[in-house]
């Protein structure tokens, strides 16, 4: 899909007059919506795969470094905000506490104690981002103020392989991006500042896999925490009483897991990771990325992947061709969404396929296909609480309803889409920009003469 200019234009409120004149019609937006917090769905894996998963999540760094012990935080943990936060947002993190406790067992709870385990700091993201350019957000152990953390750059202070158990963290995400990235970020790294802190690129079904699909916690996470928890660990064990525990472990918390496992994916390997990064990074030129998202897929061919990081390297090369090669793109878009199609446990990465596709058929004025391909993958946005990507989808079939000619239907939609475009946007500006670039790509049809 060729990104275009955003055109000067906004839609009628159900029940206000459309006045004759050129001036701009005026759209009354709803209050955001945001999600209740529930979870997405249980875990649905063999035991045995996801044991494998925990060893690796909870014993290896991204980089590669072996963690020598296993550690968590023993006993109640606390959880205070330093600074301002929007309600929404301060709504969401009670939603998660709450989750934590219900689904993963773990006591946990807010405070205003100076004390306490782990403080959540929101700074400026271009603060944040001076000392982490590539991340949206991150979490640190032993220090919890900005002062210490700057303090400590560079030193062991940060080295979660020294830790003989943990007490203190420091989760610091940025103040001035939408509420669901805020959300989005203290889910991933409350979770990583309370358990695993490795990301693995070959799980479908999780947030720590640095593809970014997973919004929120999963089924599967919340069962990784609770084992994490399970009063059979403690701090300080190796990997191999871990392992040793492991199996019996899962089995008394998901007894529907104790079947035979299919074939264990093989580790992703540095070569691979590298060319994602260099793909979805920024330093490099474009032609280079698109280069580096050809390698990854020239990779995975190579050692014969499916699923996830198939799905994940033909979507970057897709995204990376928007604009280049539209024939290019969509052929990456069309394999990389029958990758995710192999199984449920990819439904969310499918559905974020179909907006790119959906830009395709509504560019070709096909809406009967834009309608088809939106349509499933507005629930399981929804599903996933990814506002963002429901109100896009919403907004693409609210365009192709207009092409059929069913416009109230798509005003409809268009005004439904309005509440969680401003959760997952930020706010009216950036939600009409959106609505802008969306019914560009279809424009209307001179009329007949």
């Amino acid at each position: 899909m060729r990104r275009l200019a955003a055109l000067l234009l906004t839609f009628a409120a159900a029940c206000a007059e459309v006045p004759q004149q050129p001036e701009p019609i005026r759209l009354d937006f709803p209050e955001m919506q945001r999600f209740a917090g529930d979870s997405p769905g249980r875990a649905t894996r063999p035991n045995s795969e996801m044991a494998l998963d925990f060893v690796d999540l909870s014993f290896r760094m991204e980089s590669g470094r072996t963690l020598p012990t296993f550690t968590r935080f023993e006993g109640p943990i606390t959880v205070r905000v330093a600074g301002e936060m929007r309600p929404e947002n301060f709504e969401d993190l009670t939603a998660l506490l709450q989750r934590l406790r219900r689904e993963a067992r773990i006591d946990i709870r807010l405070t205003n104690d100076a004390e306490a385990n782990i403080v959540i700091q929101p700074v400026p993201n271009r603060t944040l981002q001076r000392i982490a350019p590539n991340a949206a957000c991150f979490v640190v152990p032993r220090v919890q103020t900005w002062p210490e953390l700057r303090a400590a750059r560079d030193t062991p202070t940060l080295n979660w392989a020294t830790l003989p158990t943990r007490t203190k963290a420091g989760i610091f995400i940025p103040s001035d991006v939408t509420p669901q990235e805020v959300r989005d970020c203290l889910h991933e790294e409350l979770a990583q500042a309370l358990g695993p802190l490795n990301d693995l690129y070959r799980l479908p079904d999780s947030v720590f896999n640095d593809d970014n699909i997973h919004a929120v916690l999963t089924g599967f996470d919340m069962l990784m925490l609770r084992a994490y928890y399970a009063p059979e660990l403690r701090s300080g064990m190796t990997e191999a009483q871990v392992v040793d525990r492991l199996p019996r472990i899962l089995a008394r918390l998901n007894p529907r897991g104790q079947r035979p496992g299919g074939q264990i994916p093989s580790a992703t390997s540095r070569e691979w990771s590298d060319a994602i990064a260099e793909a979805l990074g920024n330093r490099a030129s474009e032609p280079r990325r698109r280069q580096a998202a050809a390698r990854a897929i020239a990779i995975g061919q190579s050692k014969g992947w499916t699923g996830p990081r198939e799905g994940f390297a033909h979507y970057a090369y897709g995204r990376l061709q928007i604009g280049n090669d539209s024939a290019l793109a969509l052929g990456a878009f069309n394999t990389a969404r029958r990758a995710y199609n192999q199984t449920p446990m990819t439904d969310i990465h499918a559905a974020t396929v179909a907006l790119q596709l959906a830009a395709f058929t509504l560019i070709s004025r096909n809406p009967d296909a834009t309608i088809n391909i939106t349509t499933p993958a507005i629930e399981t946005a929804k599903r996933h609480e990814n506002a963002a990507l429901m109100s896009l989808l919403m907004m693409f079939k609210a365009e192709a309803l207009d092409l059929q000619g069913d416009t109230d239907a798509g005003m409809a939609l268009r005004l439904d889409s309005l509440g969680w475009a401003l959760y997952g946007f930020g706010d009216r500006d950036a939600v009409i920009e959106r609505l802008n670039e969306i019914a560009s790509l279809a424009p209307a049809l001179p009329p007949t003469q």
